[in-house]
């Protein structure tokens, strides 16, 4: 009996030290519920999380005289879910946290196919742009991250910002969705080789034409303009191989695009920021050094 009220004592001193470490964080940040499209858009469907597309802009509350450069965070989930708690809120916390504005964004996933994902990442970087000043952001130093199938859309986005233009993007005209610079965090990168194959499921649907897996096998898309990266992948990743990440640094290595490949060698997928992983802990510190040259 001693033990077991030993042990609810333990439960909840941990459950208040979260509970106050949240209300900590959340006295040092402001965070605004953006929605991606007009009320009468087609693209206002359900995401997994949401009753419609949506990101959420996380600031300072401390503004500075200074704009402040802003990382769009987009969560992995194979094309079929999005991985807030992992890969959205915890980047949103240590950007924050670091000086940066962060958006994290709620994407459409299966049953909705291409385009639909990508229009959304590209909705959110114009709007963020086009309300560059009303959140205090810089709008030319605007960073696009993403993890897994995230990854993908990241590195879609990034090689070709003007695939797709959706009608309901009224601010395609005015505003690039091409970020400053990616990062591609154990990217799923091909649908051709080393392909994860719920991804190309997901995104495509059964069946897909070869011509449209090409299209979305972002290591065959790179050009001279395609903008930095930093990529970080677990050499014995078994949900997505690494060589994904390793053909896009090759790619990039091609067209002389700027790139920072981390590897390290260790065998889980979906590790997030990893400081509870001692293998792993350093990441993203390398990121925020990275983060201070190129954005």
């Amino acid at each position: 009996m001693k033990k077991l009220l030993f042990l609810i004592l333990i439960i909840q001193i941990c459950i208040s030290t979260t509970s106050l470490f949240s209300q900590e964080n959340a006295k040092n940040v402001r965070k605004d519920t953006v929605y991606l499209w007009p009320e009468d858009s087609p693209n206002n469907v359900a995401t997994p999380l949401t009753e419609r597309p949506l990101m959420e802009v996380w600031l300072p509350r401390e503004k500075t005289i200074e704009k402040i450069p802003c990382i769009l965070v987009c969560p992995g989930g194979g094309y079929n879910g999005v991985s807030y708690p992992l890969e959205g809120k915890p980047y949103a916390e240590f950007f924050t946290k670091n000086g940066y504005a962060c958006a994290v964004l709620i994407y459409r996933v299966y049953p909705n196919h291409f385009p639909a994902p990508y229009a959304d990442a590209c909705r959110a970087m114009r709007l963020l742009k086009h309300d560059a000043d009303k959140f205090g952001i810089d709008s030319s130093r605007i960073a696009l991250l993403g993890s897994s199938a995230g990854g993908h859309l990241v590195t879609t986005v990034s090689t070709r910002p003007g695939l797709f233009i959706d009608p309901d993007d009224d601010l395609a005209g005015t505003n690039s969705a091409r970020p400053k610079c990616q990062i591609a965090l154990y990217p799923v990168i091909s649908f051709v080789n080393h392909e994860h194959k719920g991804s190309v499921l997901k995104l495509l649907g059964e069946n897909p034409d070869e011509n449209k897996k090409i299209l979305l096998s972002n290591e065959l898309h790179v050009t001279k303009n395609t903008p930095p990266v930093f990529l970080y992948h677990n050499d014995k990743d078994a949900t997505v191989p690494v060589e994904n990440s390793l053909m896009y640094a090759a790619a990039c290595a091609e067209k002389n695009v700027t790139f920072s490949l981390h590897v390290y060698s260790y065998d889980i997928h979906a590790a997030g920021l990893a400081f509870d992983i001692p293998e792993l802990k350093d990441w993203p510190n390398s990121l925020l050094v990275w983060l201070k040259r190129y954005l």
